[in-house]
């Protein structure tokens, strides 16, 4: 082999070692996760108001995802059933409430969270919240596939959250019913319209309350273009989210919780929250931080 062809395989070999870590990178198949996202995000779902039919399916959906990618029920079943009352409507809400069992420190628990639940139809309109919060609960079947070739130290709940726009409904009763005691729930990720910004930017709320997050954060390099930011946590003159999603019921009870988010857009609440406004490299980036995240936190802390 001549001295040229030896460099030129080298080159060769070591370009390929690469571009597979950076394939390695991916912890999912982004593919699969923005079809989740159309999917749930689509008329069909009827914008996935609790209790309604489009509720019901989107529950059901998200129920086979789970089984299918080797996710335990938490108790008996997926379901946690509740009931409330909201402005004198008795409305019948249902969690979702999935299991990946440690592997070093099974009782031990990181509740991974999103809410499922948006606006249903109004006057005919149907509003399909595909940032808010199809994009949350759709990431969560990225995180049950990274965990089936990523077994974590942690056992991890996977919860897809009800009512949580009818206020943090769904969370709230899974705090006063736990399941798996709350002094073994070591951290709250919460993610809440995750998949489109303007500024590239994406945020995370909780950091000033626990020293070690804040490390964490401050030294974490985001996936691609992403600007991973802390903030909007009462530490200055930005809105406080503290309380702002399913994370606040968490936070009541002082168990420390990271929260994702993008600001506020045109789109927010309104019926134009659709799929096709979403921003799939920014979406599928900030997926990947996420679990990034997570895997740092599995395997340092707690």
């Amino acid at each position: 082999m001549t001295l040229k062809i030896f460099f030129y395989c080298l080159f060769s070999f070591t370009l390929l070692h690469i571009v597979n870590a950076q394939n390695d990178s991916l912890a999912f198949n982004e593919n699969q996760l923005l079809k989740h996202l159309k999917t749930v995000s689509s008329d069909a779902f009827e914008g996935r108001r609790t209790e309604t039919k489009g509720g019901i399916k989107t529950r059901k959906y998200i129920i086979n995802q789970f089984h299918s990618l080797g996710v335990l029920p938490l108790s008996k079943g997926y379901e946690q059933s509740f009931s409330f009352v909201e402005e004198k409507k008795t409305y019948k809400a249902i969690n979702v409430l999935g299991l990946i069992k440690g592997t070093e420190k099974p009782d031990s628990y990181i509740v991974i969270s999103a809410h499922y639940d948006h606006e249903g139809v109004k006057n005919g309109i149907i509003y399909n919240g595909a940032d808010d919060n199809a994009s949350g609960a759709c990431a969560l079947f990225s995180f049950a596939e990274y965990f089936k070739e990523n077994p974590p130290k942690h056992s991890v709940i996977l919860a897809a959250f009800d009512a949580e726009e009818l206020g943090l409904r769904g969370s709230k009763y899974y705090i006063q019913n736990p399941i798996v005691p709350l002094n073994k729930i070591k951290l709250n990720l919460n993610m809440d319209m995750i998949s489109r910004s303007d500024d590239k930017e994406l945020y995370v709320v909780g950091t000033r309350y626990n020293e070690n997050l804040k490390k964490l954060i401050s030294n974490f390099k985001p996936f691609g273009d992403i600007k991973l930011t802390a903030g909007h946590d009462g530490g200055n003159l930005q809105e406080n989210w503290t309380y702002s999603s399913d994370h606040a019921s968490f936070y009541r009870e002082n168990i420390p919780f990271l929260y994702f988010g993008v600001a506020d857009h045109k789109d927010y609440h309104e019926p134009s929250d659709d799929f096709e406004n979403i921003q799939p490299t920014f979406y599928v980036e900030a997926v990947n931080t996420i679990i990034s995240i997570f895997k740092e936190i599995d395997k340092n802390f707690y």
